[in-house]
């Protein structure tokens, strides 16, 4: 499968010019099967979640179905969804015909920062299938969790996912964590993460891409990019059977 993971700087809170700005960015986007973003893709991670929030119906959704149906991939993005009184950070992904297929909503809001008290915490792990690969979905902060990716790993998971605003401060925890959820669960590893600025804090990305063995196969660092790789879910198989670990774990 090839993928795409793309890493650029959202203006804030500004929907119709992150559309555009993603876009421009899909010069390379030609014969892709999985095109991941940021969290929050077109906001930012905005605490202003009662006017930016959406039903899956809204804007966000219509413009990542329109972007699926015409590149003909799949889709992973952020919204802030909208459920009655509720509001939560929610992944969607799509697939090459614009179907919204699942959403995974966050199960761990960053309390460092607030975000507990502006979104709900999710209650569900999700696995999903695309192009055949079995995927599990999580959100920047769950990371750090993982219990969370220790039962996508014993489900068999072969391509976990993570979709970031994760701060330069802290960026190295970010490629650790990274790097250590790839090994302990020896499967594929996404972290997409967002470049640039918002009110308080500077991002400088490190999107990155692991195999099974933890070993970087990219990661880019500042630049707003469309950074693309093939993975192969033999490898995935292949590392399992030769390394066995997953059979001997004892969750007490």
């Amino acid at each position: 499968m090839k993928i795409g993971l793309l890493q650029y700087s959202p203006e804030w809170e500004n929907k119709k010019n992150n559309q555009e700005k993603i876009k421009s960015l899909l010069n390379k986007a030609d014969n892709i099967d999985l095109l991941i973003l940021p969290e929050l893709s077109l906001t930012g991670f905005t605490m202003n979640s009662l006017k930016f929030g959406e039903d899956l119906n809204g804007e966000s959704v219509i413009f990542f179905s329109e972007l699926a149906n015409e590149y003909q991939f799949n889709l992973v993005g952020g919204i802030i969804e909208s459920e009655g009184n509720k509001r939560f950070n929610t992944l969607l992904q799509f697939d090459t015909k614009g179907i919204l297929l699942t959403k995974y909503r966050k199960i761990h809001p960053f309390s460092f920062s607030d975000e507990d008290k502006y979104y709900q915490a999710g209650k569900s792990t999700v696995i999903s299938e695309i192009q055949e690969w079995k995927a599990g979905f999580s959100i920047c902060y769950d990371l750090r969790f993982p219990e969370l990716y220790r039962m996508y790993g014993k489900s068999g998971v072969e391509l976990l996912i993570n979709i970031a605003n994760w701060p330069d401060t802290r960026i190295e925890h970010w490629r650790t964590l990274l790097k250590a959820r790839a090994i302990e669960n020896q499967c594929f590893v996404a972290g997409v993460n967002r470049v640039g600025d918002d009110l308080k804090l500077h991002y400088n990305g490190f999107t990155s891409l692991f195999d099974p063995m933890g070993k970087e196969i990219l990661s880019c660092e500042n630049d707003e990019e469309l950074l693309i790789s093939e993975i192969d879910r033999d490898l995935v198989s292949d590392v399992r059977k030769k390394f066995p670990f997953l059979n001997d774990i004892r969750l007490i």
